[in-house]
């Protein structure tokens, strides 16, 4: 054999190798520092103020939203659906999707609020402490995503610290962390998400009943058998909450379409992304979805907000809430923000802890 030949080779040969060293330490680093959270966790609130219990009898306000990081408006688009990026394009453009996003919480001023995708330090939001930013009156965090190092895409994700955030300008007697099943097993779990349930017990004016409001994402990039996993526990959870006496409302992004959505916001292309269909027979009788197809909760990011391009811009109708038989339902109302702060609107409940 030539002598170059073999310098080449024998270059390859060391390219390879370092190849494999640098992929094992980075596999063996994911597997070492991967989140692995209890089966129940207590949380401590993030913020404190004085408050009164909720009030019986009369209309509160909820308001459930998947802010998308504040990285995620309408110039954004993603690389999971089809889209180019993991990130937004600077750090001026999370602050500004940020404000937004706080205007509108502030503006409107809710009872009770739900976030889903808000970002505690991570890289692909520039280290900005949305949680600070966002938290208000009696405030609960649960982590969903938690890696030091994202390694897709090209360039990197990075660090993510990510989660679900619960908002209330009422007493809270105690919140936990509740973990749902993980569809992906190792290596993929390693630096994945740990879908949870955010869990709050809130005390009722003149009874020791509670109302459970359960914060929730779901499972959007699986095989489908995820989400489906994941909503037979929290159909259990809520009912044994039910069974206590309690109120129940869970509400968030179940990145699965409810009820004759799809009749409004049919599917544009088999190759997009396509969500797990909710039907009312998965809830227990007497119990009931509250969502509004009047405007789309969802758009897929494949590319930058466009509504009048309509062959390209697919809806969705993925947020909403469930409601246990004894709590009443008055107004549900997708709000229409035109994407421009993040990739879902948000939707707004309005209900009475007593039966109709």
């Amino acid at each position: 054999m030539p002598k170059p030949v073999k310098i080449l080779l024998k270059i390859l040969l060391i390219v390879v190798l370092a190849v494999v060293v640098l992929f094992g330490g980075l596999l063996a680093f994911l597997t070492i520092t991967e989140y692995r959270p209890a089966d129940v966790e207590p949380l401590a609130p993030l913020s404190l103020a004085a408050a009164d219990p909720l009030p019986a009898g009369e209309s509160l306000d909820l308001l459930s939203w998947n802010i998308g990081y504040a990285g995620l408006g309408a110039g954004s688009d993603f690389f999971m659906d089809g889209g180019k990026d993991a990130r937004s394009a600077d750090r001026d453009t999370v602050l500004q999707y940020l404000a937004g996003i706080n205007a509108t919480l502030t503006e409107e001023g809710y009872d009770l609020t739900m976030l889903q995708e808000v970002d505690a330090d991570s890289s692909r939001t520039y280290s900005i402490a949305e949680t600070t930013a966002l938290a208000r009156g009696n405030s609960f965090y649960a982590l969903n995503y938690s890696c030091p190092f994202v390694p897709i895409p090209i360039p990197p994700m990075g660090k993510v610290h990510s989660g679900l955030l619960t908002l209330s300008d009422y007493m809270v007697d105690s919140a936990q962390r509740v973990s749902l099943p993980c569809p992906f097993s190792w290596p993929l779990r390693t630096a994945n998400l740990k879908r949870c349930l955010l869990v709050s017990y809130l005390p009722i004016e003149g009874t020791d009943k509670q109302l459970v409001l359960v914060n929730l994402h779901l499972d959007a990039y699986d095989d489908g058998e995820g989400k489906i996993a994941q909503t037979n526990v929290l159909r259990s959870f809520l009912q044994r909450e039910y069974e206590k006496g309690n109120y129940v409302i869970a509400g968030g992004d179940f990145n699965q379409t409810f009820p004759g959505s799809l009749e409004v916001y049919p599917m544009l292309d088999a190759d997009y992304w396509t969500p797990g269909v909710l039907d009312d027979s998965l809830l227990p009788e007497g119990w009931r979805f509250a969502y509004d197809p009047s405007a789309p909760t969802c758009r897929l990011l494949n590319q930058p907000y466009d509504p009048a391009d309509t062959a390209h811009t697919q809806y969705y109708v993925i947020d909403g809430f469930i409601l246990s038989p004894n709590v009443t339902l008055e107004q549900v109302e997708t709000l229409d923000l035109a994407f421009a702060n993040s990739d879902h609107n948000p939707v707004h409940l309005r209900f009475t802890l007593g039966a109709e």
